[in-house]
């Protein structure tokens, strides 16, 4: 169930009424209602796939209250390995054995070596890495000691599969989303309005700018040899405008949601494409995902502590990692290492913690030397996205070489002025507002009455207007 889609306009009334009207002060029933329309929500992707996220809950479950019953540092870490076990196990035949076999074949041709097998072939379920990682963490964390072991299945369910997050995040810990559920949600008017903007916002960045990107950004790298390279770079621009409106406004969606039902989850973006280094641009860019690799990976391996080898090794690492994680291809994993080789210098000479501060802040502008910061950090972000967006690494390279080997004279040759003003509105939007959580948290909210809804019904018309076909989010295939 998309969440632009009609099915889904008809799904969250009915339970949001359930929910404060019939279930109202239930914080059980609540829990109930919130876990069945959630397995509801996933089935309707392929009601086959819901048996594996349930068996999955169960395995975390289970392996959770076994390590916390366990008495020696031995048997908490058999639970530990079998939980980790099992869980890579279903991303890796899921995700990953088609890619790594054919690899490894392709390999042993390359030594005169002739082998063949028989792909898999199995469709991906969706959301599978998001809820993996979010069992994943809550036994390592009982493991650690930084919680205790959840008794309440429904709770713990609920906690997997809370459906605002659960196909394409954003990454929850136990710490953070355990505690709204067990304990009693009241009814807040302002909290439902401020879910309700934070929703509408990212239905405009999701329909109005990603969908009309992505016409164009598909028809661009799809036929790249027929353009030239200033077509090219708007193509890899608009595709970069694409991914982020999109997945953005999927995590603008499921945080309004989430508050409807008055549960805050965990900021996934952060304005990222005003970020002034790539440091800061990964502190500000699926913001839960790269807390959750620095949690349980980077950190473990011993991040920046010791010797400069060791920092730059554990860097190389994550950004590898992080690249598999989006994908089985090697264009995900060149795309890893572009954004890891991007941050080494910040990580050599100390400079990766520069900018913390939100730029330009109390300021209408940036200064000059702050703009050419964010013009070259998009920039490079742009260029990596080139591979992302790559169905291989040979059309990436082909893509790349048109753009240096071809004119730059001339105004591309797909030009679309409503869309460029439109994403202007977004962006100048998202600057006035880039010391809030998002986009209309606060805008007009001082303004006459009737400037301020003009303004919000001047959103919804553009996002009726452009409304057409539902379109997949990005981060589903993930």
């Amino acid at each position: 169930m998309l969440f632009n889609s009609f099915s889904f306009a008809m799904f969250l009334p009915i339970v949001f009424g359930l929910y404060w009207f019939l279930f109202k002060d239930k914080t059980k029933a609540q829990n109930v209602l919130l876990l069945v329309a959630s397995y509801y929500f996933y089935s309707c992707w392929d009601y086959r796939f819901l048996f594996l996220l349930i068996f999955s809950t169960f395995l975390d479950y289970f392996t959770g209250l076994k390590i916390s019953n366990s008495t020696s540092q031995y048997h908490k870490k058999i639970w530990l390995f079998i939980s980790l076990f099992v869980n890579f196990g279903f991303l890796a035949i899921f995700k990953y054995y088609d890619f790594f076999v054919s690899s490894f074949i392709e390999l042993l041709s390359n030594f005169g070596v002739n082998a063949s097998y028989v792909p898999l072939n199995i469709i991906l379920p969706v959301g599978i890495s998001f809820y993996t990682f979010h069992g994943i963490s809550y036994v390592f964390d009982i493991y650690k000691g930084r919680i205790e072991d959840e008794k309440n299945i429904v709770d713990y369910s609920l906690f997997v599969s809370f459906f605002p997050l659960l196909v394409a995040g954003p990454i929850e810990r136990a710490t953070h989303l355990l505690p709204q559920i067990k304990f009693k949600r009241e009814f807040n008017y302002n909290k439902l309005v401020d879910g309700l903007r934070q929703m509408l916002w990212g239905f405009f960045k999701k329909i109005v700018i990603a969908d009309n990107c992505a016409e164009y950004a598909n028809e661009i790298f799809g036929n790249h040899s027929s353009f030239d390279g200033t077509t090219l770079i708007f193509g890899a621009i608009l595709f970069s405008v694409q991914i982020y409106c999109d997945f953005s406004g999927y995590s603008d969606i499921a945080l309004g949601v989430a508050r409807l039902f008055g549960i805050e989850l965990l900021r996934n973006f952060a304005f990222p494409y005003f970020s002034r280094d790539i440091a800061e641009f990964w502190r500000r860019w699926h913001i839960s995902l790269s807390s959750w690799f620095k949690d349980y990976l980077y950190i473990p391996l011993g991040g920046s502590k010791g010797n400069m080898l060791r920092k730059v090794r554990n860097t190389f690492i994550i950004f590898i990692v992080s690249g598999f994680w989006h994908g089985a291809n090697w264009t995900f994993v060149i795309w890893g290492l572009l954004n890891a080789l991007y941050i080494l210098p910040l990580i050599i000479f100390n400079l990766n913690r520069n900018n913390l501060e939100i730029v330009s802040k109390n300021k209408i502008l940036p200064n000059i030397s702050d703009f050419f910061k964010i013009l070259l950090t998009f920039s490079l972000t742009v260029f990596a996205w080139i591979f992302f967006r790559s169905e291989n690494v040979s059309y990436a390279f082909s893509y790349i070489t048109k753009i240096f080997t071809s004119t730059h004279l001339l105004l591309p040759e797909i030009f679309p002025k409503y869309l460029i003003l439109l994403i202007i509105f977004m962006f100048g939007i998202e600057w006035i507002a880039r010391e809030n959580k998002y986009g209309l948290e606060k805008i007009g909210l001082n303004w006459p009455w009737f400037l301020r809804y003009s303004f919000y019904y001047l959103i919804i018309l553009l996002i009726i207007f452009n409304a057409g076909e539902e379109q997949e989010f990005i981060y589903f295939q993930f």
